[in-house]
């Protein structure tokens, strides 16, 4: 996919967004986690992040159930990884359940960062 269109369609995925994504987007945006910035629908490679941290080079990618076993995952991931990005994926519930286990882990990741 051109660079071009892989922007296109990232902006058109920020109009349709999931719970799980709007209520971690309400807890990342204005750095509001450890200072770090995140944007959403975010191109890497030929990958579309759902959120990344540019300055940590950490991505986070929500999975729905549509997700469960899917070899796509593993490929996007590595994708997205050979940018130099760490991938961490959280389960929708586990983002609507336990929103702030979620975010200490994405803290976790973000301290692991500065230290590498």
């Amino acid at each position: 996919m051109s660079k071009k269109r892989l922007t296109r369609t990232a902006r058109k995925l920020r109009h349709y967004v999931t719970e799980a994504e709007k209520l971690l987007w309400s807890r990342l945006r204005g750095r509001q986690l450890e200072s770090a910035k995140f944007v959403r629908q975010f191109p890497i490679g030929g990958a579309i992040a759902d959120f990344a941290c540019r300055s940590a080079r950490l991505v986070i990618e929500l999975n729905g159930g549509q997700h469960s076993g899917n070899e796509a995952d593993d490929t996007r991931t590595q994708m997205i990884e050979a940018h130099g990005y760490q991938v961490i994926r959280f389960w929708n519930n586990d983002v609507m359940d336990n929103t702030e286990g979620v975010l200490e882990a994405i803290r976790q990741e973000l301290l692991n960062a500065r230290n590498r």
